[in-house]
């Protein structure tokens, strides 16, 4: 096959899974202000710079996509929540019928959201884009991200580091956020 024979056939990623339908059942378990630090404005951001990351190797988009909506999803505060991860990682399991993901991607998302808060790395290049995904949004609550607390080589990349960051400080949706043009 040449190269233009190539250029025939259209780039076709994975079906994500994120829908309208389960943003609203995320919405109706979420306890705090909705556009608030760790909301729906912050899980666009994460989403974001999840889709960035999952250009490196191995990254599995789907796990990262949901980790996006989920990893915050059950926080009780805007400040220190140790359990919050592993609520969202519950609500995640809750709300498994929403979204199509295979048992090991599901377990992905699981270690993802409970360990995110309490693990500096992962041995799974998929856990540790997520992790940078919610790091790279430090920004929102005035920490500027310190590649030594990133996992990927993708993430420590000083553009990467910028755009990231200067997106975290204007606390506004994405267009499409979630890939969804129906959502807000």
């Amino acid at each position: 096959m040449t190269s233009k024979s190539l250029m025939t056939f259209p780039l076709i990623l994975p079906t994500m899974p994120i829908t309208s339908q389960l943003i609203n059942q995320i919405k109706q378990h979420y306890g705090l202000d909705w556009y608030g630090t760790h909301g729906v404005v912050h899980w666009s951001h994460v989403y974001e710079n999840g889709m960035r990351l999952a250009a490196q190797d191995g990254v599995n988009r789907k796990v990262v996509a949901l980790f996006s909506v989920f990893h915050d999803s059950r926080r009780l505060n805007e400040g220190v929540d140790d359990g919050h991860g592993p609520r969202g990682a519950g609500l995640a399991g809750d709300l498994r019928d929403l979204y199509s993901i295979t048992d090991q991607e599901f377990d992905l998302l699981q270690i993802a959201c409970r360990l995110h808060t309490v693990a500096d790395t992962h041995r799974d290049i998929t856990v540790q884009a997520c992790f940078d995904a919610d790091r790279l949004d430090l920004g929102r609550v005035g920490n500027i991200p310190d590649p030594r607390y990133l996992c990927t080589p993708l993430a420590k990349e000083r553009e990467i580091l910028d755009w990231a960051y200067n997106k975290s400080l204007i606390r506004k949706f994405p267009c499409d956020p979630f890939g969804l043009s129906d959502i807000f």
